[in-house]
């Protein structure tokens, strides 16, 4: 959101700010977050693939008392309370384990880092061939109190010619200038491509991956690595931060992070900045086959020279189906190039059934 551009090709391997630094074997740095719990409506599962789970709360101490509550008493409070977040559809506490700082087994993280950067391949790829719906919100907050929304709801779908469109079906005029902020070009490119990440074996080269450990996600034990780009190139943007790959599927089935760069400009006394906030993603398996991304959730400040702004993002990708069929022309084994038609074969010559006599 909205500061100039770095020079054309700037070191960018740092973590974000808020992961702290552990130095291992060789001065190899990794980074690891501060313990949290991640926001989500889901439940991530191998068997039951995302299943709803109750919802928990930290209740926070707003009154002070001289007597001591009776205990029957708090217990119908904060069932009363838990009652009252889940009809107003608040987020639940999504369970995920201890960071294990362990090596894989019968695997190299490098073997790890082909493997899962190859499915990713195959997901994109497949995510290409289905239509689904987005849903996004943006929104600045003060307290409780929003003071500003952008919200857009448009399906992703094909035209009769089989190409790629957006169809918006929902887009009240944003309202985010009250807020005192503005979306640029990096926001909505991030929307579209760092939000929901794919690491594929083509852009491996271009990030530094360190492998951090193990960690289990609801029902998924999980291999993770600290990505961030080796250095940012002209205008490209990049992400950086954790992913969380299933040691099953080898897929990415969660993110966190950020895109970047944000940007400054020296020249404009911070007149012109831009600024992006954290995310995380999770995913859910689609036709059994594929982790798709299915939410994003966004709860940053971002920290401007005129003053800090209060931003969430709320990003639902919903109702995936499958376009059409990849169907395959197959010539004497082969697989015939797109828009090439299998030769036409030659009819044997007839015989004359009345051949002249000799």
């Amino acid at each position: 959101m909205l500061i100039g551009h770095p020079s054309e090709r700037q070191n960018c391997s740092t973590l974000p700010s808020d992961l702290a630094e552990r130095r291992g074997a060789g001065g190899r740095v990794a980074a690891v977050s501060p313990v949290r719990r991640d926001v989500a409506g889901y439940v991530l599962g191998r068997n039951a693939r995302w299943r709803c789970k109750r919802r928990v709360y930290t209740i926070p101490a707003v009154f002070r008392y001289t007597k001591i509550m009776n205990r029957l008493f708090c217990r119908i409070f904060l069932c009363l309370t838990l009652v009252a977040c889940a009809l107003v559809g608040l987020p639940v506490v999504a369970q995920e384990g201890p960071p294990e700082n362990t090596p894989p087994k019968n695997a190299t993280p490098e073997e790890i880092i082909q493997h899962f950067a190859a499915k990713e391949k195959e997901f994109k790829q497949a995510r290409d061939q289905y239509t689904y719906r987005q849903d996004v919100r943006v929104m600045t907050v003060d307290g409780d109190t929003v003071t500003g929304e952008y919200h857009e709801v448009y399906d992703v779908l094909f035209d009769d010619k089989g190409r790629r469109i957006e169809n918006v079906v929902f887009a009240p005029q944003s309202t985010l200038e009250q807020g005192n902020l503005s979306m640029d070009q990096g926001d909505f490119e991030d929307i579209r491509h760092r939000l929901p990440f794919v690491l594929t074996s083509d852009e491996i080269a271009e990030y530094n991956i360190l492998y951090v450990g193990q960690q289990q996600e609801d029902e998924l034990h999980c291999y993770v690595f600290d990505i961030a780009p080796k250095e940012i190139v002209g205008k490209k943007r990049y992400f950086q931060g954790r992913i969380w790959v299933d040691d099953h599927d080898f897929q990415i089935v969660k993110t966190y992070g950020k895109g970047v760069p944000d940007i400054t400009d020296s020249k404009k006394k911070g007149k012109d900045e831009h600024l992006y906030p954290k995310f995380t993603t999770w995913r859910q398996q689609i036709d059994g086959q594929y982790w798709f991304p299915v939410f994003t959730r966004a709860d940053d400040e971002l920290h401007f020279k005129i003053g800090d702004i209060h931003i969430r993002e709320i990003v639902k990708y919903e109702d995936y189906k499958r376009f059409g069929s990849n169907v395959k022309i197959l010539y004497e084994g082969k697989e015939l190039p797109q828009g090439e038609k299998k030769p036409e074969q030659k009819k044997p010559e007839e015989k004359d059934p009345n051949p002249p006599q000799k």
